[in-house]
């Protein structure tokens, strides 16, 4: 019977190099992620493959097209299609991301940061809500790396984020890295974002690598996560309580094994935290 929660242990996001690999050796990982745009049809090799795979593992639905900030109309067709995946799949979770990409009706393929206003916290809330009666499930939203602020801002990243756990009931999927990153280019400190989200509100946690070659950090999902962003984890399992937690590799994509021994950094850390707790 497939899962129909994510496990509390580490898991890797699902992709194409290693998806033959994994149906043949059913490594022994907690979880897969796939994004959710990718299995948007009606048939074909890739959404039979799924199929197959999710009667081993537990799979999150990971999206990046619903623009939940845009000031846009819903794109209805497009949430219409994530319903009919997940009726299909019966993913443990389904996740989208605090940020826009929609504007008068053009889609900019990218996941850009929202003003953190009561006007922008009020639309957010309310397509939420659409979503999630739409799909019949509470949904976990994440937080997003950004590499600019809004002089408008009425309030601290992590007070928006709390904000639209507390009046929605979505989960949160806590990204460490992005936290990471946002408080190095903008200068907070990082524990101030630990400390004002409600342990209750957290279902998962994302851990990425980032590049930085430039003049900031680019959270580009494709190295080992820094030895930080490690160290904030460790903080944030204690602070929340062990977690599902994805390892997420999206450029430059390695050598299964790769992931593998990052997902087992983190179990390791995971399992460290519960015999503590215990």
């Amino acid at each position: 019977m497939p899962a129909t929660q994510l496990p509390v242990s580490a898991g890797i996001g699902l992709r194409a190099p290693h998806l033959t690999q994994i149906r043949t050796e059913r490594p022994a990982i907690g979880w897969l992620e796939v994004h959710s745009e990718n299995y948007f049809v009606d048939g074909g090799p890739a959404l039979a493959a799924l199929d197959a795979i999710r009667s081993d593992y537990a799979v999150s639905l990971h999206g990046v097209g619903l623009s939940l900030g845009s000031a846009d109309a819903l794109d209805r067709a497009h949430l219409s299609k994530l319903k009919r995946l997940a009726d299909r799949i019966e993913p443990a979770a389904v996740s989208e991301h605090l940020c826009w990409g929609h504007v008068d009706g053009r889609h900019l393929n990218d996941l850009l940061p929202l003003p953190f206003t009561e006007e922008a916290l009020e639309i957010l809330c309310d397509r939420i809500d659409k979503v999630q009666a739409a799909l019949g499930r509470a949904i976990l939203v994440e937080n997003v790396s950004a590499y600019l602020r809004f002089g408008c801002d009425a309030m601290a990243e992590w007070e928006f984020v709390a904000s639209v756990a507390s009046r929605t009931g979505c989960k949160l999927l806590f990204d460490v890295n992005n936290v990471y990153v946002n408080a190095v280019n903008h200068g907070f400190d990082p524990r101030a974002y630990l400390e004002a989200i409600p342990a209750s509100a957290v279902a998962e946690i994302h851990l990425a690598g980032f590049d930085a070659s430039g003049a900031c950090l680019i959270d580009n999902h494709g190295s080992r996560a820094a030895p930080p962003v490690w160290a904030l984890y460790r903080e944030s399992i204690e602070r929340f309580g062990p977690k599902p937690t994805l390892i997420e590799w999206d450029t430059e994509i390695p050598a299964l094994d790769v992931l593998l021994d990052e997902a087992a950094k983190a179990q390791r850390m995971l399992e460290a935290c519960d015999a503590i707790a215990a």
